[in-house]
């Protein structure tokens, strides 16, 4: 069976073991996590954005749950092997966006992605995409212009981190 969410970058110690099935994904309600990695610079909140592999748009990291993982840490682990970044992962979701991701064979699965925050504390110039994918960082509004997903879009127009919440958020990396 194909596996998705291959952790490659190791660390995780999950390898394809680790990742979910495409018959369960397709069997299931096609739900998906993302990062939604952010800085402060200047007093402003920037969000840092990857190009999606097949059609190069604007994307947050993201990708499917992680055997043994929670929701954040996947979404952690996400932000990692797709932009290099790390830091601290929020355990409560900001929201929640929908798409329709292309398959293999053409055909389209609707998912669901719960977006998880993360302050992001390094970037790593060595990533397991690094070599796939651009990232960038961008101003808030920048980024909700870019974005295909209309409630993506709505969702980072709308983001303030939430300085409370951030001393209880666990700390992400790599592994």
């Amino acid at each position: 069976m194909t596996k998705l969410g291959d952790d490659a970058a190791g660390g995780g110690g999950e390898g394809a073991a680790g990742a979910v099935a495409v018959g369960e994904v397709l069997a299931g309600t096609g739900a998906q996590v993302a990062a939604l990695a952010w800085r402060e610079r200047h007093g402003r909140i920037e969000v840092l954005m990857v190009t999606s592999r097949d059609t190069g748009r604007w994307v947050l990291p993201k990708g499917w749950p992680m055997r043994g993982r929670s929701p954040a840490r996947s979404a952690a682990r996400e932000a990692f092997e797709e932009a290099g970044a790390t830091g601290r992962i929020g355990p409560v979701p900001v929201g929640s966006y929908g798409y329709v991701k292309r398959l293999g064979d053409g055909s389209g699965l609707p998912c669901r992605v719960t977006v998880y925050p993360l302050a992001v504390r390094r970037l790593h110039d060595d990533f397991p995409e690094c070599r796939q994918r651009v990232r960038r960082w961008m101003r808030l509004r920048e980024a909700a212009g870019l974005v295909a997903e209309a409630e993506l879009s709505a969702l980072l127009a709308a983001f303030a981190p939430d300085p409370p919440a951030a001393a209880s958020e666990a700390p992400a990396g790599p592994g």
